[in-house]
């Protein structure tokens, strides 16, 4: 049986919203972030390998440069999340939303992306597919959204 966390308003977050803390102490204790509010929390560098995050809400967050090799994010919502540089090798792609993200730099080798939204405005369909098979980093084209 998976364990998850709970969402108290203490120094982990406030209401629903989880933070960064919250979030490392969950990976510490391999719980569950399935179906988790992290919209807008700063998660960058953090190492989330294998983690959970089924039909989280990651929009507007910040993972740019974290590892998320095999982690779990089927239905999840990363619209306009900065995941520069991140590493999405293994993970579970199957019907996310990442139309608007940064995508710039990411590598999802082996990843599942079946029904996943891609931000194809800024990003080919052909290029998805080859960082797919073969690893190569993403390049966004066009003009660079407002990422800090």
């Amino acid at each position: 049986m998976s364990r998850r966390i709970t969402t108290d308003a203490d120094e982990y977050g406030t209401g629903d919203t989880l933070s960064r803390k919250r979030v490392q102490d969950a990976m510490r204790r391999g719980t569950s972030l399935k179906d988790s509010d992290l919209r807008g929390v700063d998660l960058s560098n953090l190492v989330l390998d294998g983690a959970d995050l089924r039909g989280a809400k990651l929009a507007e967050a910040n993972l740019t440069g974290s590892s998320l090799v095999g982690a779990d994010l089927q239905e999840a919502s990363l619209w306009h999340a900065n995941l520069k540089d991140a590493c999405l090798d293994g993970a579970n792609l199957e019907g996310a939303d990442l139309d608007f993200a940064n995508l710039d730099g990411v590598t999802i080798k082996g990843a599942k992306t079946k029904k996943a939204i891609f931000p194809l405005s800024r990003l080919s369909l052909d290029k998805v597919r080859d960082a797919v098979q073969t690893g190569a980093r993403l390049r966004m084209t066009g003009a660079p959204e407002d990422y800090d």
